[in-house]
């Protein structure tokens, strides 16, 4: 086993055991999810399971509910209508089943929804993105680059994909306020030469 491999397992095995209330339910997925062919690991904070190296589901537990994230999950036929776009507008591929209890777990029909999910990632059915071009970039940020030529140099050397995101970030802020919250932020990252989502990309 890889040195890491072996941490992510560490990492893995710590959150399965922290004390918390769903703890008993994220165990009994986790259970479900290891009886097939998926490879678990850790990504983004939590277990992440995975068939030839692409992810499949996460399992999750928050403050009043647990669940399996599915990162295909618009591909499912979901004939239980259990799956839920938690991410609305932000996502269109990634669903989400959510538990309240453990006593809600059917564990084959949970298999069954995991086992489609495998079925698809194999055959490489995957949600497809559309290139949106059309981005406007928004004023603050145009004039604070042209304030600042060091900053809009650094700005020009991010990939257009990631020069978008902080487009995208500072234009979905409704208010005036919010906005010069996110452009202040954006600046700093910008300054640093860091992405807006480079800390999930680990």
């Amino acid at each position: 086993m890889s040195s890491n491999n072996t941490d992510a397992k560490i990492k893995v095995d710590a959150y399965f055991n922290k004390e918390q209330p769903f703890k008993q339910g994220i165990a009994f997925l986790r259970k479900i999810a290891l009886n097939t062919e998926l490879t678990e690991t850790y990504k983004w904070g939590a277990p992440v399971y995975t068939i030839n190296n692409k992810n499949v589901i996460g399992i999750l537990a928050f403050k009043h509910h647990f669940g399996i994230w599915f990162y295909n999950g618009a591909l499912l036929k979901d004939p239980k209508k259990v799956l839920l776009n938690a991410q609305e507008g932000k996502t269109k591929a990634m669903r989400h089943w959510k538990f309240l209890a453990v006593n809600d777990i059917n564990k084959e029909t949970v298999t069954d929804y995991i086992l489609e999910a495998i079925e698809n990632q194999k055959k490489g059915i995957e949600v497809t993105f559309t290139k949106n071009t059309d981005v406007k970039i928004p004023e603050i940020l145009t004039g604070a680059l042209d304030k600042n030529i060091d900053l809009k140099r650094k700005f020009n050397s991010f990939t257009p994909y990631k020069q978008k995101e902080f487009i995208t970030y500072i234009n979905e802020a409704k208010r005036d306020a919010t906005k010069l919250n996110r452009l202040a932020k954006c600046i700093t990252l910008i300054q640093d030469g860091i992405g807006l989502h480079d800390k999930y990309r680990k």
